[in-house]
């Protein structure tokens, strides 16, 4: 399931997908905010010069043109640093995107902590909330470089503004064997003691840490949330009342992230929630795997949270 041999980045993903994207509708554009490279655009500008727009370091106005573009019949997928769209530019997406329901794509690269060495003012961590708030908007967070490939296809064919978040650090591949679509979670593992709820970089952090459980004895469901809007709460619902436990994990905030998204779908069904993620805090600078360590993020301390809790019931 883990395909350790194929390390690649989410946003790698991207960059391939919005090409074969290209190839199918000529109406899909590609708008940069000065980080062309970092998105992996390169062969969509090499192929499809005509239809690359270099809008330079001006988030603001990256949404503005791409509302524009789309609210004359083309597809723009703008792109950018998640620590910068949607955060810079939020009223222009509210007003201009989402308020006029124009079918504009944001692509950001580089969100959560394993943006690593380039530190806090570059490690969105609040980008899921900001975002899934927005009426009309859709959230997308592949787990990898094959499901970005796989989302941005799909994405481009929807109507809707969506919100797609990337990664900059690579990882094994955990969805090559995964059917996407929009709005319906993948349960990648079943168990019946507890459901792990994961989107992102964290779905391999979560799979290991069910591997590590197994061992203990303890089966984990491990389920890859990839649409945090529109939610897939019939799965996690269903998944849920078979197990009794929810854990979710993500690289965000642990306010208003996929965990809150999750909380607000369970609410009144009496299923015990715990929200794995980054507690009210900035990230700083330092590699992937030691942020991911510090941060409580890693399969490691996914496993050591999981035993206290179930050492808290046994003892109750």
């Amino acid at each position: 399931m883990i395909n350790y041999e194929k390390l690649k980045a989410s946003r790698e993903g991207f960059g391939i997908g919005i090409v074969k994207a290209a190839l199918e509708n000529k109406n899909i554009l590609a708008l940069s905010a000065d980080l062309s490279e970092s998105l992996k655009l390169e062969e969509f500008k090499n192929r499809f010069p005509e239809r690359y727009i270099e809008v330079g370091v001006a988030e603001q106005n990256l949404a503005a043109v791409g509302a524009g573009l789309a609210l004359e019949g083309k597809i723009p997928f703008i792109t950018s640093f998640a620590s910068f769209s949607p955060s810079i530019n939020w009223g222009q997406i509210r007003v201009s995107i989402c308020y006029n329901n124009a079918n504009v794509k944001i692509a950001s690269s580089h969100a959560g902590i394993t943006t690593g060495e380039d530190g806090a003012t570059h490690q969105a961590l609040e980008d899921i909330a900001i975002t899934r708030v927005l009426p009309k908007m859709n959230v997308i967070v592949p787990a990898d470089a094959t499901e970005a490939e796989k989302a941005t296809i799909e994405t481009s064919k929807t109507k809707n503004p969506t919100y797609l978040r990337l990664g900059r650090e690579k990882f094994p591949q955990v969805t090559e064997e995964s059917e996407f679509r929009i709005g319906k979670a993948n349960i990648l593992k079943k168990g019946s003691d507890l459901t792990l709820i994961a989107c992102g970089n964290m779905v391999f952090q979560a799979l290991k840490a069910s591997e590590i459980l197994e061992k203990k004895g303890i089966e984990v469901e491990v389920i890859n949330n990839h649409t945090i809007k529109p939610l897939d709460s019939k799965t996690i619902l269903q998944s849920a009342k078979k197990t009794g436990t929810i854990f979710t994990v993500e690289e965000h905030q642990t306010a208003g992230g996929m965990g809150s998204a999750v909380a607000e779908a369970i609410s009144g069904e009496g299923i015990h929630l715990e929200i794995i993620g980054v507690e009210d805090k900035f990230g700083q600078s330092g590699s992937a795997s030691e942020l991911l360590e510090k941060y409580g993020l890693s399969a490691n301390k996914i496993v050591e949270r999981i035993i206290k809790h179930k050492k808290l019931i046994q003892n109750v």
